[in-house]
């Protein structure tokens, strides 16, 4: 091996320390001399307990030094392949000697915390400066050639054992540390812009990519049961049983200590202080990681003319050489496929998927994700499969106990100042997703809720699940209305409330009312602005204020149409079953008068006033000298509902909204993962390297970046949801 070679020196002593120590063995790591493959230095590195301790300032210098010389020693990329052995080791040896466990970590961790500081500090536009070779005069070991591709070898070992070894005791922080590294590695789309192109390189999500199906479904399978098990263990020495061995702490019983520091490294350093408590780490990292690597799409420039097969359910378009298309991702297509574990469908269609298939508890993950839809990752992964898995979306929709889902998102959309718009936005397209079924729409009106606490306006008791949600929506357009006043969510709210009307039963006295007020609280907005453009009109025509007025105004016609047709809707389809919605007609029945000679409304308030001339009629036959009570109202209405025909009425085509996300929504979806990857997991990034989304630069006192407004992309998810009317 030769002369030992020198040691970058960070302390006020001179003296060579010797080549068994911990500090001495990181200088070397990060030095200027290169050490082969095989040397037995790299044991040595691994073996080690490490209980010496940086300061993050030498944490800082021991990375740019590595960054200065790792070009020459391409240590990196030798530390990355001991990893791979290490896990290879570990999977062999599963249940033999804790020892193994112990030198993964340690690789495992070394890895992480250097290969952050280049990917986050890059010196130019290319990501080859992680050097993820080997240089042509390295001794090449027999079990390994010189063509090996690193970034493929490391994460087919990191994926085998994420997907082949359990998650105990053991293992635990193996498995930890393997998906912070892998966020860590996935952490290039940083670097690139939000709309993805051919010159983005991200290597070790390409390497993931190119796994075999088996692998990406057993990994997809690990990262989905480790979110519903949540897998944790106590932090404290005792729970780290693999570490026992030898009178030397291990690396990780000393993660017990909130300020301790990790193998020599600060573990702030990796790990920043803004990430939220949770459940468990394990199962936030595993669906952080698993929603990376489903949504992501490598956009490829074709060579030669390419057969486009991305989009099953359409005819395949021939690709003209040079245009630009998105490659397959074999994770979103093993979750697209997954079936439920206690379920065998017979194929009876033909549409069956080829080859291995992921089997999962369908009952176990609906479970999981009510229990935890308030946080964003969760209805991430909710919206996945509801968007993607036409068995688990059919699953959900047979479920008799669907306020598991409805009342956590209900709850969430209540607490709409508490939330980030883009949450806002999922929510509402999962709702709009369910309320495409029929089935879906009828069986929320027979789940009667006994009582609903977080509702503080008005105490709810025995409402059904339905009027819940039909209050909850008109709720939602009212804050939109005054805060937020986004279209997008507007129309998502009343196309939810359109694929319900005509299946609404028995709606309670209060949605009802909140239904009628929502048409007066828009016509308010109508009539303001038409006041506004009469007046620009006066002044200055052809202003470019008038123009915007005028779009508003058309926007605001729509909104009016749209709830004059959910109240047609319901009085066509569902009359006699909904004498609150009459009542509330009657009872602000001058609410409308100002519309019924308007070109645009009339048709509509033509069936509207068909109903109210059947009802009052009857309520003024019989009037009496006395006080009306509301309840006396009402049930003349019962009665008389038991008497209508319809006769008169105009029959309007039924509408019915769906949702269809784009084919490439990935301009929305990375910059939000990315988002809620590092306010959540706490990894810090460099906020002078992030391209992929705008941030709020930090103040020299701040440690953390703070992710800027996410209006950026408000306007984005519009591009992702298309509403057909059939």
């Amino acid at each position: 091996m030769g002369a030992v070679p020198s040691t970058p020196r960070w302390g006020s002593s001179s003296a060579a320390r010797p080549l068994e120590t911990a500090e001495y063995l990181i200088g070397t790591f990060v030095g200027d001399e290169s050490f082969p493959l095989s040397s037995d230095y790299w044991q040595k590195l691994l073996d080690l307990p490490l209980s010496l301790q940086w300061p993050p300032d030498r944490v800082q210098q021991a990375c740019e030094a590595l960054a200065q010389n790792n070009y020459k020693t391409r240590h990196l990329a030798k530390l990355l392949i001991h990893l791979a052995w290490c896990l290879q080791e570990a999977i062999s040896t599963s249940g033999g000697p804790s020892l193994v466990y112990g030198k993964a970590v340690n690789a495992v961790y070394i890895s992480s915390v250097f290969l952050k500081y280049l990917i986050e500090n890059p010196k130019s536009d290319k990501i080859e400066e992680l050097y993820l070779s080997l240089d042509e005069s390295e001794l090449m070991p027999t079990d390994i050639t010189r063509d090996l591709n690193i970034e493929d070898f490391v994460m087919c070992s990191v994926l085998t054992f994420i997907g082949s070894i359990d998650v105990s005791p053991g293992t635990y922080l193996l498995h930890l540390e393997l998906l912070n590294f892998m966020l860590i590695a996935m952490s290039t789309q940083l670097l690139s812009g939000p709309s993805p192109g051919p010159e983005d390189v991200n290597p070790f999500l390409d390497a993931a990519m190119s796994q075999e199906s088996s692998l990406v479904i057993s990994v997809v399978r690990r990262l989905l049961l480790n979110y519903i098990t949540g897998p944790s263990i106590p932090l404290n020495s005792a729970s780290y049983s693999i570490f026992s061995e030898g009178s030397q702490p291990g690396v990780i019983q000393r993660v017990s200590s909130a300020a301790a520091n990790l193998m020599l490294l600060p573990f702030n350093f990796l790990v920043s202080s803004s990430g939220e408590g949770s459940r468990s780490l394990l199962a936030d990292c595993s669906l952080h990681v698993l929603l990376i690597l489903t949504h992501y799409h490598k956009c490829v420039v074709g060579n030669e003319p390419i057969t486009d097969t991305s989009n099953d359910t359409t005819t395949s378009n021939s690709l003209l050489k040079g245009s630009r298309y998105f490659s397959d991702n074999p994770y979103c297509k093993a979750l697209e496929h997954a079936t439920d574990v206690e379920f065998d469908r017979v194929d009876t269609e033909g549409n069956a998927h080829s080859g291995p298939v992921l089997r999962l508890p369908f009952a176990s993950l609906f479970d999981t994700l009510g229990m935890y839809l308030s946080d964003e990752a969760a209805a991430l992964l909710l919206y996945s499969l509801l968007q993607g898995n036409a068995d688990f979306l059919e699953y959900v929709l047979v479920r008799t106990d669907l306020d598991t889902l409805l009342m956590p998102i209900l709850e969430a959309l209540y607490d709409a100042p508490k939330r980030t718009s883009n949450q806002i936005y999922m929510l509402l397209i999962i709702l709009l997703i369910l309320s495409q079924d029929s089935s879906f729409n009828a069986s929320i009106h027979k789940l009667i809720l006994p009582t609903v606490p977080w509702y503080k306006e008005r105490l709810l008791h025995q409402t059904s699940l339905g009027s819940l949600m039909v209050i909850t929506l008109i709720r939602t357009v009212q804050y939109n209305l005054s805060k937020l006043r986004d279209v997008y969510l507007h129309t998502t709210c009343l196309a939810t409330l359109a694929n319900m009307a005509p299946h609404v039963h028995r709606l309670s006295a209060y949605a009802s009312q909140r239904l009628v007020s929502l048409f007066d609280m828009l016509s308010r907005k109508y009539n303001k602005l038409a006041e506004v453009r009469n007046n620009q009109m006066t002044l200055a025509k052809g202003n470019s204020i008038e123009d915007d007025t005028s779009t508003e105004m058309h926007i605001y016609t729509d909104f009016l149409r749209l709830v004059l047709e959910i109240l047609n809707a319901i009085l066509t389809y569902a009359l006699p079953r909904n004498p609150e919605v009459i009542y509330a007609i009657m009872h602000r029945q001058e609410v409308f008068q100002p519309f019924r000679n308007h070109p645009r409304f009339n048709e509509l308030l033509e069936n509207i006033y068909t109903v109210l001339d059947f009802f009052n009629s009857r309520v003024d036959a019989q009037r009496t000298d006395g006080e009306w009570s509301v309840e006396k109202v009402l049930q003349v209405i019962i009665i008389n509902c038991r008497s209508w025909r319809g006769e008169g009425m105009k029959m309007f085509t039924q509408l019915r909204f769906t949702y269809e996300q784009e084919s490439h929504p990935e301009e929305f979806f990375i910059p939000y993962l990315w988002q809620l990857v590092l306010s959540r997991c706490g990894i810090s990034f460099n906020p002078r390297a992030i391209n992929l989304f705008p941030i709020d630069q930090p103040s020299e006192k701040q440690s953390d970046y703070e992710v800027a407004s996410d209006n950026h992309v408000n306007g984005e998810v519009a591009k992702h949801a298309v509403f057909l009317d059939p």
